[in-house]
Formats: structure tokens, C-alpha cells, sequence
């Protein structure tokens, strides 16, 4: 696993019967214990400035895929810090061969940070006080799909 959140390893484009649907890419979680994915809070996804919303986007754990909005609701699966997520991005015909510049943000409760301090983060913006250990950092990669 790479130290960078968004990982270079897995990004490329999906096919469903025989054609490109869209494509994904792999994130891991900067954050030592590990949350269950009712705690996470999806950003929005820029991919060569072109936009991807949160109801594009389906997260992957362990071969199962979930929804934002089935991952709300989900008390019981629990994302470990040694395992990668897997996003899957609809757009039909994926992304052109060559390199592309991912910026993805994200961030997750945590029952020991201020509920006032939660309030304010935005999983799209850089949070004033700088904290990735909990996920609260907009990340940037520049990928190559060949």
C-alpha cells in the first residue's frame, strides 16, 4: 500500500458486458483504527476538472459494492486501515489512455473529536485546522490509465 491516500495501483477504466461503463481507482484510509462506513463522509470527485457527484460513485470493500447512501445507514462494516477502497465512477466510455489529475477529498465522524469541530468539515475544502489522520484532507494524485 502506498503512503499517498489516493493509490496509483488499480486505476483504470471498468467494462460491463463488453463495454467501458466508466472507471475506478483505489484510496486507503489514513486513519490507524479503522470506521465503519456509516462514519464516512464522501466528497465530491475532479478528474481533469470535469466533475464526478457522490451518486456516481460507487465505494468497494472487500468485493461488495455500496452506495452513499447505503454506507450511511451501514453500522456493521467496518473499513480497516490495511485495506483498500475501491471506487467506482460512472461515466460511460471511461477516461482516454494518458494521464489524469484526480482530486478527491473525503472525511468520517469520530466519537472523540468535538461535534463543533465535525460540524464544520467539508469533505470538498481544506479543513482550517490540518488533520489527515482523520481524513480531513483534500488529496491530489496525477494517474496514468494505459
Amino acid at each position: 500500500m502506498e503512503r499517498e491516500v489516493i493509490q496509483s495501483v488499480g486505476f483504470r477504466n471498468t467494462v460491463e458486458n463488453g463495454e467501458v461503463t466508466g472507471f475506478q481507482f483505489k484510496i486507503r484510509l489514513p486513519y490507524y483504527r479503522g470506521i465503519f462506513l456509516s462514519q464516512i463522509r464522501p466528497g465530491t470527485l475532479f478528474v481533469d476538472g470535469e466533475t464526478f457527484t457522490k451518486d456516481q460513485i460507487t465505494w468497494c470493500f472487500a468485493g461488495e459494492e455500496y452506495t452513499v447512501d447505503e454506507m450511511a445507514v451501514d453500522f456493521k462494516t467496518h473499513w480497516n486501515p490495511n485495506v483498500t477502497a475501491v471506487l467506482k465512477v460512472k461515466k460511460p466510455g471511461g477516461l482516454a489512455q494518458g494521464y489524469h489529475d484526480l482530486k478527491y477529498g473525503f472525511c468520517f465522524t469520530s466519537s472523540y473529536m468535538p461535534p463543533a469541530l465535525q460540524a464544520m468539515l467539508d469533505p470538498d475544502k481544506e479543513s482550517f485546522v490540518f488533520m489527515p489522520e482523520f481524513g480531513h484532507h483534500v488529496n491530489e494524485r496525477r494517474l496514468l490509465i494505459v
